[in-house]
């Protein structure tokens, strides 16, 4: 799926893309205990979407790596829409 057909509510897309921008860890409370996020964006020839990268997925990406996003889904935060993945999501690198 290319990130301009993206839409709020969506569940279980698949997206390629490239990561132009990685922002440092922070730890925040869930109801899973503290964990540690990431904000990212994700970019393709259609557009730009944040991705939150969770735990052990914000080491395994860089800026500038081309990545699979799987079982993704969509929600907005301060009426931007965002990608984030379930616990059976995947995030790839692509060689």
């Amino acid at each position: 799926m290319k990130i301009a057909d993206i839409k709020l509510g969506l569940s279980g897309i698949t997206v390629e893309a490239k990561v132009v921008e990685k922002g440092e860890p922070r730890d925040v409370n869930t109801k899973y205990g503290v964990k540690s996020v990431a904000d990212s964006v994700l970019e393709d020839e259609t557009g730009q979407i944040k991705l939150s990268l969770w735990e052990e997925q914000i080491n395994s990406v860089s800026v500038g790596d081309n990545v699979i996003v799987k079982g993704a889904y969509v929600t907005q935060f301060r009426n931007v829409l965002q990608l984030s993945m379930p616990k059976g999501g995947k995030l790839e690198v692509v060689k």
